[in-house]
C-alpha cells in the first residue's frame, strides 16, 4: 500500500480550507439525497464511490491538488449520508404509530448532533483496531482509494458518473413530476391470489443491487420469495393465518428478528471478547503516544451529551446513560459488519439497545425513537467513515486530518437531515407501509416501541439469525428481503443480476458498473429531494 508520487505529507496540505468548504457543500448534497433514498428505497448503498469521484473532479479542475486533499474532501462529503438514514430509519416510526405526534425541532437537532458526535469520537477510538490491526476490508473503501489512484486524466470517469446521473434524473422527473412512468410494476392476476409479486421501475433500486454484489443480494431476493411467494400466499390458502394482514404481521416479526439476531451473534462473538483489544489503547493513551488522535477528553463529552440529552430532549438521565454506553458496544459491531460484508443495518443496533434500555429501564414513546435514533446515526456514521479512513490507509492520509473533516461533514448532515426529513413529512403527510414513503426500517423500529406484531416469529427470527451469523451465512440481508417490499428487493435482484454477468462476461467492466450505479442513486436521489422541495413550497 503506498502512497502515489503527488500525495502530500504535511497536514496543511491535506486539511485545507477549499477542502472544507467543498466537503461542506457535498455533505449537504449527499445528506440531502441520502434522505429521500432511506426514506423512499428502505435502503441506502454508501455514497463513498460517488464523493470521491466528486472531490477528485472538482479539486483537479481547480488544479494543485493531492490525493490527500481529495481523501479528506470526500471523507466530509459522505459523512452527513449515513447521518441521515440514521435519522430516517428510525424517527418516522414516531409518526407511524400516531400521525398526530409533535416533535420539536430542537429535540430532533439535539437527538442527531449527540449521535454524529458520539459516532465521531468512538469512530476515532477504533480506527486503528479495525483499520491497522484487523485489516479489515472495508471494500467500498478500497474501492474509493482505487478510484483516486486511477483517477483518469482525461476525466473519463467524471463523464460516466455525471452522464449516468443526468440521464437518470430526466428519468425520474418523467415519472414522478409528469407522471408519464409507472413506479411499479404489479400483474393484478397475482395479486387477486395473495402473491404480492411485483418490480419497482426504479434506476436507484437496481443501483443498490449492483453494488451490494450477488452473495448478499441473492439472500435479499431469496426473503423477499420466502414471504410472498410462500409465506403470505401459502399460509393464507392453508388457513395457517386467518388473513393477509395476519401474515404480514408474521412475517415482519419474523424479519425484524432475523436482523437482530444476527445483531447479537456480532455483540457476543465478534466484539464483548475482544473489547480490551479494541479499546484498551484508548484507556491506556497508547493511540495518542503511537501518533493517532489524542482523545483523552472523551469522557467529558459523552457527559455532556448525556445532558444534553436529559434537558433539550423527552430523554430522562439514565436512559441517556445506557444510549451512551450502547452506542460504545454498537459501533464497534457497526465496524465489524461493515468492514466484513460493507452492509450497515444501523436501525437494528438501534433496536438492540433501545430492547436493552427498555429491559433495565422502563421506556416508550418518543424517548425510545430517540434512544434508537441516536444509535442509529452514530453507528451509521462509524461505518460510512471507516471506509474513508480505510482509503485514508492506503493514501496514507493523516487521521486527524480526516477525523476534523468528518466532524464537520457530520454536523453539517445532522442539521440538513433534521431539516429535510420534516420537508418530507409535509409534502407526503404521512410515512410507512402503503406509502410513497415506506420507510420500512422505521416500521421495524416502530414494532418495538408500539408492540411487536408477533412476538412467537420475532422469537424464531432472532434464533435462526443468531445461528446463521455463527455459521457465517448472511441473516441480515435475508431479514431485510423478508420485511422490505416485494417490488423493491425485485429491482434491486435485477441489479444484482446483472452484476453476476458482468463479473463473467466482463469482468474489466465491473468498476465501471460501479460508477454508472453511483450516478443512478445520485440522480433519482436528488432529483426525488427536489421534487418534495417543490411540493413544500407550492402547498397551500
Amino acid at each position: 500500500m503506498q502512497k502515489k508520487s503527488n500525495g502530500a505529507s504535511a497536514l496543511k496540505e491535506q486539511l485545507t480550507l477549499r477542502g472544507i468548504m467543498i466537503g461542506m457543500i457535498g455533505s449537504v448534497i449527499i445528506t440531502t439525497s441520502s434522505m429521500y433514498v432511506a426514506l423512499r428505497m428502505g435502503a441506502l448503498p454508501w455514497p463513498t464511490i460517488f464523493v470521491a469521484i466528486l472531490s477528485m473532479t472538482i479539486l483537479k479542475a481547480m488544479g494543485n491538488t493531492n490525493l490527500n486533499e481529495i481523501n479528506v474532501t470526500h471523507t466530509a462529503m459522505s459523512a452527513g449520508g449515513m447521518v441521515a438514514g440514521g435519522l430516517a430509519f428510525t424517527i418516522p416510526g414516531i409518526w407511524m404509530l400516531d400521525k398526530t405526534s409533535h416533535v420539536s425541532v430542537v429535540s430532533l437537532l439535539v437527538i442527531t448532533l449527540g449521535g454524529t458526535i458520539l459516532g465521531a469520537i468512538f469512530t476515532a477510538l477504533i480506527r486503528k483496531y479495525f483499520i491497522e490491526r484487523e485489516k479489515l476490508p472495508f471494500p467500498m473503501g478500497i474501492a474509493a482509494s482505487e478510484t483516486v489512484l486511477a483517477g483518469d486524466e482525461g476525466g473519463g470517469k467524471a463523464k460516466v458518473l455525471f452522464g449516468s446521473l443526468g440521464v437518470t434524473a430526466i428519468f425520474v422527473a418523467i415519472r414522478d413530476w409528469f407522471g408519464k412512468i409507472p413506479a411499479v410494476w404489479l400483474p393484478q392476476t397475482l395479486l387477486s391470489k395473495n402473491i404480492f409479486f411485483g418490480v419497482s421501475i426504479s434506476p436507484m433500486a437496481a443501483a443498490i443491487g449492483y453494488i451490494i454484489g450477488p452473495l448478499f443480494i441473492g439472500m435479499w431476493f431469496l426473503g423477499a420469495l420466502i414471504s410472498y411467494l410462500f409465506i403470505i400466499p401459502v399460509g393464507v390458502s392453508q388457513g395457517w393465518f386467518a388473513s393477509v394482514d395476519a401474515a404480514n404481521a408474521f412475517k415482519d416479526s419474523l424479519g425484524i428478528g432475523l436482523m437482530v439476531g444476527t445483531g447479537i451473534g456480532i455483540l457476543l462473538k465478534g466484539i464483548i471478547p475482544k473489547a480490551k483489544e479494541i479499546y484498551g489503547p484508548m484507556i491506556s493513551g497508547k493511540a495518542a503516544r503511537e501518533g493517532d488522535v489524542n482523545l483523552k477528553w472523551a469522557p467529558f463529552i459523552f457527559v455532556l451529551v448525556a445532558f444534553m440529552f436529559t434537558i433539550f430532549t423527552e430523554m430522562r438521565f439514565v436512559p441517556s446513560v445506557l444510549t451512551i454506553i450502547g452506542i460504545w458496544l454498537t459501533t464497534a459491531m457497526a465496524a465489524t459488519i461493515t468492514g466484513q460484508t460493507g452492509i450497515n443495518p444501523m436501525e437494528i443496533f438501534g433496536i438492540i439497545i433501545l430492547l436493552a434500555v427498555k429491559a433495565l429501564y422502563k421506556t416508550a414513546g418518543i424517548e425510545a425513537f430517540f434512544i434508537a435514533a441516536a444509535v442509529a446515526v452514530a453507528c451509521g456514521l462509524a461505518g460510512d467513515v471507516l471506509n474513508d479512513f480505510k482509503s485514508g490507509y492506503i493514501l496514507r492520509t493523516n487521521p486527524k486530518a480526516q477525523l476534523i473533516s468528518e466532524a464537520v461533514g457530520g454536523i453539517i448532515g445532522a442539521v440538513v437531515s433534521v431539516i429535510v426529513l420534516l420537508v418530507m413529512i409535509r409534502a407526503y403527510g404521512s410515512m410507512g407501509p402503503g406509502t410513497e414513503l415506506p420507510a420500512p426500517q422505521a416500521y421495524a423500529v416502530s414494532a418495538m416501541v408500539g408492540g411487536l406484531p408477533n412476538t412467537t416469529s420475532f422469537i424464531i427470527g432472532l434464533i435462526i439469525g443468531l445461528i446463521l451469523y455463527l455459521l457465517n451465512i448472511p441473516g441480515m440481508t435475508l431479514g431485510i428481503g423478508i420485511y422490505l417490499p416485494m417490488a423493491i428487493s425485485s429491482a434491486a435482484f435485477i441489479g444484482g443480476a446483472i452484476r453476476f454477468i458482468v463479473s463473467k462476461v466482463k469482468p474489466e467492466s465491473q468498476e465501471k458498473g460501479t460508477i454508472i450505479s453511483s450516478g443512478l442513486l445520485g440522480g433519482e436521489g436528488v432529483t426525488g429531494v427536489l421534487i418534495s422541495i417543490i411540493k413544500v413550497l407550492t402547498m397551500s
